[in-house]
This record gives C-alpha cells, sequence and structure tokens, in this order.
C-alpha cells in the first residue's frame, strides 16, 4: 500500500502544467492488496495544484502534498510546499515526463491514469486562495500572506481543500476538503475528508459568500459551530 500511495503522489505532478483547459479536478479510484478502495484527487489552478488520497469508503485521511508548477514542453517541475508523507521535499523541485488528454492524463512509463471530475465549472470560486484577513467584532484583522505559515485553499468547478503549512519549518497543519457549489450568495461545502477529525466527513456545511473587490468574503458558522468570517485574496 505504501508504494501505491508514493505512486499516487506522484500523479500530482502531471497536471500541473498543462493548458488552461486541463484546469479542474481529476480522480483515480484505486483498490490495496488488502481490498482498501482509495481514492485521489487533483486540484490544479493555473499555477497551484494539491493531491489528496483518503479511503473512498470511510473517507479516512491518507496523505497529500502539492505546490506550484511549470512546464517546459512534455516536463513537468514542481515545486514542493507541503507533503505529509515527505516533509524533507519542501522546498524541492521535482521533474519528470507526462501525457495528458481531454479526459485522462498519465505519468510517463505508468499505467495509472486519471479522469476528469470537471474543467473548472459550474463554481465561482475556482482557483488558488491565501487566507488574508478575519473580521472580528466588526474590526478586519488582516493577514500577511508572504510569510512561510499559509492556510491556502484551492477550488476547481465542484471541489474544494485547504491546507495549513509551513513552507519554512516543512510542518503540516492539517486539512480538509470535498465537493462544493455556489449559488446565489450561498456557499455549501460537503465534506469528503477532514485529517483531525474523521467524524465531520458527511457534513455540510453552509456559508454565504461575497468577492468584494477581488475579496473572498467568507461568512457562518464553522465546522465546530462557531461564527466565522475569513477573507481569502487570489494567490498569484
Amino acid at each position: 500500500m505504501k508504494s501505491m500511495i508514493l505512486l499516487f503522489i506522484s500523479m500530482l505532478f502531471i497536471i500541473s502544467g498543462t493548458s488552461q483547459s486541463f484546469i479542474g479536478a481529476w480522480e483515480g479510484l484505486h483498490t490495496t492488496d488488502d481490498g482498501d478502495k482509495i481514492k485521489s484527487v487533483v486540484i490544479f489552478s493555473d499555477s497551484y495544484q494539491v493531491l489528496t488520497n483518503y479511503d473512498a469508503t470511510t473517507g479516512k485521511f491518507i496523505s497529500t502534498n502539492g505546490g506550484t508548477w511549470k512546464l517546459d514542453g512534455d516536463t513537468m517541475t514542481e515545486k514542493v510546499e507541503f507533503d505529509t508523507e515527505k516533509p524533507d521535499r519542501v522546498g524541492t523541485e521535482v521533474s519528470f515526463k507526462v501525457h495528458i488528454n481531454d479526459k485522462t492524463m498519465g505519468i510517463v512509463g505508468h499505467d495509472m491514469e486519471m479522469t476528469r471530475i470537471d474543467d473548472g465549472a459550474p463554481g465561482k470560486l475556482q482557483g488558488a486562495w491565501l487566507m488574508s484577513g478575519r473580521v472580528r467584532d466588526g474590526e478586519t484583522q488582516t493577514r500577511d500572506t508572504s510569510r512561510p505559515r499559509k492556510t491556502m485553499k484551492i477550488l476547481s468547478g465542484t471541489r474544494f481543500q485547504w491546507i495549513a503549512y509551513n513552507t519554512e519549518t516543512k510542518e503540516f497543519k492539517g486539512t480538509g476538503g470535498g465537493t462544493y457549489t455556489t449559488v446565489d450568495g450561498e456557499y455549501i461545502e460537503n465534506i469528503k475528508f477532514f485529517s483531525r477529525d474523521d467524524s465531520r466527513v458527511g457534513v455540510s456545511l453552509n456559508f454565504n459568500y461575497e468577492l468584494i473587490d477581488g475579496h473572498w468574503h467568507h461568512s457562518g458558522l464553522s465546522s465546530k459551530g462557531q461564527p466565522i468570517h475569513e477573507i481569502w485574496s487570489v494567490r498569484n
């Protein structure tokens, strides 16, 4: 199972540098030698990507990694920002050859493929975002997004994932994700995995959302039932 998960991690890199038409989410379903069904989901935006593996039946979190990407011909290069299984990779670059078409993608020399979930639609928040502030008691508190300690949220047209990590210490703080919708100013998350608490799997959370001067204002009740008003900024 360990070798399979490591291969899933490598799958992360294939999609990053493709053309704009491949922005969105992709998934693969794999059965281990022990009979466990593992789902792998990759979300990527223009410049950032994340791969997560979790138990398809229980939602138990297994691993995640991600970072920035660039493409030169068919050679993909990623700079790793977080990696739960190999934190020593944080800050390093990895290159390899890829093949991809409109429906599937893969690493040259490997049989495994992932299939498209969506192409960045219909959700209105597709892209990579960084937590840049909060509103508390009517007062806006800003956060320096250039610091090593980051909370990133990356969304395709139907999938979302947030990741908290530190690029300087190489620490992973937590992650969660699943599906989402944006309709009439309402943002709904359906949790498929949550590294800190498996019991949250299957829960749906309703929030209000509004784009103000390019910033995403996200308000409602957290998974713990506490009121929140977060501000997210597009990650360039």
